[in-house]
């Protein structure tokens, strides 16, 4: 910085002049200067690390301001790093970030999990992700020249849970939606509602949800009129304590009532324990769980039941098996669980599920999905049946050995990776109203 320094109190007009020539001019040349381009930010374009971001919808103008030492691609196959963001297993609004090496970095793998405040904006997350992005991949461009234009500074460390939050990381969610039509011989009414309470943090995970449907049908057939009804309330709640990188321990409760499975009330308490083969850290590259329950079920029926009951309380167990695996050919998730009732033999049910999506082809991918269960464990069925009317429209559950589905796709993403504009006018077709806090 040039300094100026005044003349002395005795000094001629000349020299005052001088002086303020001088000072002028040099404002002059420092506004010339701020008018001037700044350097590129960032190193050479040759040096610089590039990524594939594989994260639909998101602003690649927030990554490449946060990561100027990354040059993001448009395809996979330009890439030297893959970074791909997905759902976390952990909780409702935390993503998965997962880091993949291509070609001199083949191997040189890893994941991180972004957890954003409870009611941050859409703006907030894709920030808060493009930071973790940053830090995720500093250990690949220290293996490049670009190294030399990365400095790194260390801020205090703060736990995830330190921070002050009003709402102490509750997050709720409201649903509401009704539904009518109507026809000469037909008409319906659907309401449905839900609303889901959750709390996760990396040592305890709350999650709790209820729901209810009501459905009114009316048909007109040959001059005869047919009314049905139907209706299910339900609620679901999950504690689990975190125990290590391999185990959790926890409880579920479960209460429910439906006319299509003849249950008027039920509730079931079952304590349980899982293991996990794979550091619960790793979680989005694999995971192979095994989760046992423990449980007691008091369910009181609409109608007698095929054992002459209209109320009973059971002992009941269960094991499932589930893997979990995230891919560069795509992801796969197969799981396999059995129950049984106790001191009632031959009880149970075993169901096998599978979902896989291949990559087939840069923005290809094919999807299949299927679901085996054998079924032995229909203890709520009504002793007098359903009605030919009630089996047509689906509105009582009918005894059944087995049951099966199958699901066979192709999806295709394409277009432009830069798009990220929300345009609300003449809505998304719907007819939902959702309340967020």
């Amino acid at each position: 910085m040039t300094r100026i320094n005044r003349p002395g109190q005795g000094a001629g007009t000349r020299a005052a002049a001088a002086a303020l020539f001088l000072l002028v001019s040099l404002a002059m040349a420092g506004a010339g200067l701020a008018q001037a381009p700044p350097p590129p930010v960032g190193p050479p374009a040759a040096d610089a690390l590039k990524v594939f971001l594989d994260w639909p919808g998101a602003d690649l103008a927030v990554f490449r301001d946060e990561v100027p030492f990354a040059a993001f691609v448009p395809s996979r196959e330009a890439a030297e790093v893959e970074v791909r963001v997905t759902p976390a297993p952990g909780g409702p609004e935390d993503l998965a970030v997962a880091f993949t090496g291509i070609g001199r970095f083949a191997g040189d793998d890893n994941s991180l999990v972004y957890r954003p405040q409870p009611g941050g904006s859409r703006e907030e997350t894709g920030n808060g992700v493009a930071r973790l992005v940053k830090i995720g991949l500093l250990r690949y461009v220290a293996k490049t020249p670009a190294a030399r234009h990365v400095a790194v500074e260390f801020q205090d460390q703060v736990k995830p849970t330190s921070v002050v939050d009003k709402w102490n990381f509750w997050v709720f969610n409201l649903g509401l939606d009704e539904f009518m039509m109507s026809e000469t011989q037909y008409s319906s009414v659907m309401s449905t509602g839900s609303f889901s309470a959750n709390r996760v943090t990396p040592d305890l995970k709350v999650q709790m949800s209820g729901y209810g449907n009501f459905e009114r049908q009316r048909f007109d057939v040959e001059g005869l009129s047919y009314k049905s009804h139907s209706e299910s309330y339900g609620f679901e709640g999950l504690v689990v304590k975190s125990l290590g990188e391999h185990w959790s321990a926890g409880a579920f409760l479960s209460m429910r009532s439906s006319t299509y499975t003849n249950v008027k009330f039920s509730v079931t308490p079952a304590p349980a324990v899982e293991y996990n083969f794979f550091p619960y850290s790793e979680s989005t590259k694999h995971q192979l769980r095994l989760l046992y329950r423990f449980g007691y079920e008091y369910a009181t029926f609409r109608e007698v039941t095929i054992y002459d009951k209209l109320s009973q309380g059971l002992f009941k167990e269960s094991l499932s098996a589930t893997l979990e695996l995230l891919r560069l050919w795509g992801t796969a998730r197969v799981s396999l669980e059995g129950s049984h009732y106790f001191f009632t033999p031959f009880k149970y049910r075993v169901e096998l599920a599978g979902e896989f999506s291949f990559r087939v082809w840069k923005g290809l991918s094919l999807e299949v999905d299927g679901q085996f269960a054998k079924i032995h464990d229909q203890l709520f069925l009504p002793k007098q049946g359903a009605t030919p009317e009630e089996i047509l429209l689906m509105l009582r559950e009918i005894e059944t050995d087995y049951a099966w589905s199958v699901s066979v796709g192709l999806n295709f993403r394409f277009g432009s990776l830069k798009s990220n504009v929300v345009n609300p006018r003449f809505g998304s077709g719907g007819r939902s109203i959702s309340i967020r806090f």
